[in-house]
């Protein structure tokens, strides 16, 4: 894949990923085949893994390695913290239970709410937190083009950069509720009609990650 390929317009460049040393780390067939083959991972690149994964090609466990990898990036300790997660003997269960109603070719607001809540609760994984099953949930749902609410990522920068109008999730850096996520989504949602956005609310959060989102003057 050419390097012009790995992220979609505006977003942030591709990060390098090893996975040979990704594979070795995690637990038996966990990575997924022909993932990353370039050493480096864009946006673009994990949403096509999440095309597999809706196919059937990958599973959902192989889903959320490619997308741990692209969210732990050149850390160190991120194969590590991936594989705590997926040795679990309930992870893919837990993880094919969450995401079923990601798999649809339009997802509701409720079913992203849905997801959500069960990740926190019923179909929680130790050491997976709202930061980075942000990230699965979103690769997954997120349905370019037609606008309305979309899964979005949720961790730290972002939520420290939110203005007081998206909700309460600038006041804490972890553990956001499913209403603090949904009050973000909608606002993100609403916040993408300006030009610059593009009718794309994950534009939005990449300005806030990213430092350039601002106000309307």
């Amino acid at each position: 894949m050419h390097m012009s390929n790995l992220a979609l317009s505006g977003k942030p460049k591709a990060i390098t990923v090893d996975p040979s040393r990704w594979a070795a780390r995690l637990p038996s067939g966990a990575w997924p085949d022909e993932f990353a083959l370039s050493g480096q991972v864009g946006r673009a690149d994990v949403f096509a893994l999440a095309r597999r994964w809706r196919s059937g090609e990958v599973t959902s466990v192989q889903f959320a390695a490619g997308v741990l990898a692209w969210g732990y990036g050149i850390r160190g300790y991120g194969p590590h913290r991936t594989n705590k997660i997926l040795r679990h003997e309930q992870a893919a269960d837990h993880l094919d239970v969450a995401l079923a109603g990601l798999r649809a070719d339009l997802v509701p607001l409720a079913t992203l709410l849905e997801c959500y809540e069960q990740l926190r609760t019923t179909a929680k994984l130790k050491g997976l937190g709202p930061a980075f099953f942000t990230k699965i949930l979103y690769f997954a749902g997120y349905r370019r083009g037609h606008g309305g609410p979309q899964p979005l990522i949720l961790d730290s920068v972002v939520a420290a950069r939110l203005p007081p109008e998206a909700g309460a999730a600038r006041r804490f850096r972890s553990g956001w509720s499913t209403g603090t996520w949904r009050d973000y989504l909608l606002w993100a949602a609403e916040q993408a009609g300006r030009a610059e956005y593009g009718g794309e609310p994950d534009r939005v959060e990449m300005a806030l990650f990213t430092g350039c989102w601002r106000p309307v003057s």
